[in-house]
């Protein structure tokens, strides 16, 4: 495999790395040589399994960083850059920022325990503030490269109702508002910035949607291929974007899911 990134000391900052579409992503840029700053949030019982696949990560032959901690946290995100710095050298620089944060609040309107305003702020703040907050904070400490790339992965769900999805499908709408904003004002300085509209792919964090199972079928059913889109799926294409040749792609929602969206 061409390791194309590899000469140029480029990193991508991975924010919810540990698993899914996340883990996928960083697995497809670290094999053609980007090193990894993973930011992710697990329990203890969980890390045995993550770190073997952070290993797996590092077995590709980059530099791979991990801080298992609360990304919407400003002196946590402080800390990580700081280290993310000091790991990089005088040479390194951020080519991606790629936000794959799954925190958010799964409840209904009218089912107890009803959705509030708070799970509401919540959702918004980790799965839309955050990727404003990382991308002013990098960009501050100068640590974006020359030609740099904002990616964050947003749903069907930004412009569909589903039940129990009200906090996210805000937070996802909101995400996607935020991206097309940092594509219009950090253009200047070198910055892109799109979604990547993935397809339903079978994840830990779609099969704790109440009532997956049908939206798993109902997937299959109107995809073209009669298939899921998978995480690889996914990470082809935030790689074929971090590339030099996608360089005037920005401030787009791209959906990645073999075509059902036509349907």
């Amino acid at each position: 495999m061409v390791k194309e990134f590899a000469s140029k000391q480029y990193w991508a900052l991975v924010l919810g790395g540990s698993s899914g579409l996340g883990l996928a992503s960083a697995y497809r840029l670290a094999s053609h040589g980007m090193h990894l700053c993973i930011v992710h949030r697990n329990a203890g019982v969980e890390m045995d399994a993550v770190n073997t696949a952070f290993e797996a990560l590092r077995a590709t032959g980059v530099q791979v960083l991990a801080f298992n901690i609360n990304a919407a946290q400003a002196e946590r995100r402080t800390l990580v850059l700081e280290e993310l710095r000091k790991k990089m050298g005088p040479e390194g620089r951020v080519r991606c920022l790629l936000h794959s944060v799954a925190k958010g609040t799964l409840k209904g309107m009218t089912t107890a325990p009803a959705l509030q305003t708070d799970d509401l702020m919540i959702t918004l703040e980790h799965m839309a503030v955050s990727l404003y907050d990382w991308t002013r904070a990098i960009w501050e400490q100068q640590l974006f490269a020359a030609d740099a790339r904002v990616l964050a992965f947003t749903s069907e769900g930004s412009h569909r109702a589903w039940k129990h999805y009200a906090a996210v499908s805000a937070a996802k709408a909101a995400l996607e508002a935020m991206s097309r904003s940092i594509a219009l004002e950090f253009a200047p300085y070198g910055i892109r910035a799109n979604c990547i509209q993935a397809g339903v792919t079978d994840t830990r964090s779609l099969r704790m949607i109440p009532g997956h199972e049908q939206l798993l079928e109902h997937s299959i059913a109107r995809s073209p291929f009669g298939r899921l889109t998978t995480a690889d799926d996914v990470a082809d294409v935030v790689y074929l974007l971090c590339k030099d040749e996608a360089a005037w792609v920005n401030g787009a929602v791209i959906p990645v899911d073999g075509g059902a969206h036509i349907q």
